[in-house]
């Protein structure tokens, strides 16, 4: 187990988001108030790591034939288990999210992760897996929500900070694009940042090969 190399696997070379391309309707979706974002990255990152972890302990238990039915049965316990828990302690993100929760137990991110990685390697390996990608997956979310909700309402903190959760006023009521908050203003800015990542992606990359 390599936690440096699986940290820098989930952070950046193999971001689920950005060079996986996984997760996009929920990334876009829900990336409008900061509190979306961090509920949402919590919530995918706990359940990541309870699956790989449950999945790693039964890999040779479940029968090949049937795994990725057995797999989403697990998934599907940790997404009810969080959905209930949101709903008990987090009424306004729960009603935020909405949909949105219960949809993770088909998000490709976390079936993925159990199919390439948890179903081949150890439980602690599995585990750091999950605690990777899903601070990968947060790290982009928080981005795309500080970047929409500037430009699209020119607050920031939606849902946590500010009078009544409203976030704080940074740019007066006039200047906000509205479209950064609608779902063109999600294209563009997992565009930019797609773009922004496989830049220097590519440049590590050339200047790996010319030394």
């Amino acid at each position: 187990m390599n936690f440096k190399k699986q940290f820098k696997d989930g952070l950046l070379t193999q971001n689920p988001v950005l060079v996986q391309l996984l997760g996009m309707c929920s990334t876009m979706a829900i990336t409008t108030t900061l509190f979306n974002g961090i509920g949402m990255g919590v919530a995918v990152t706990f359940i990541l790591i309870c699956s790989n972890v449950v999945i790693s302990l039964l890999r040779k238990v479940i029968p090949s034939k049937i795994r990725i039915a057995a797999y989403i049965v697990v998934i599907a316990g940790f997404v009810t288990m969080v959905d209930l828990l949101m709903q008990a302690f987090l009424p306004a993100l729960s009603e935020s999210l909405g949909i949105f929760i219960p949809l993770i137990v088909v998000n490709c991110i976390i079936l993925g992760r159990a199919e390439a990685f948890a179903s081949k390697n150890s439980v602690a390996a599995s585990a750091v897996d999950g605690i990777c990608q899903g601070i990968g997956y947060t790290v982009v979310l928080i981005v795309m929500c500080v970047v929409r909700e500037f430009l699209g309402s020119g607050t920031f903190g939606g849902g946590l900070l500010g009078p009544e959760g409203a976030g704080i006023r940074i740019l007066p009521e006039q200047f906000p694009a509205m479209m950064m908050i609608l779902p063109v203003g999600g294209f563009l800015t997992l565009g930019v940042l797609i773009a922004v990542v496989q830049y220097f992606l590519a440049k590590d990359k050339k200047g790996a090969d010319e030394t």
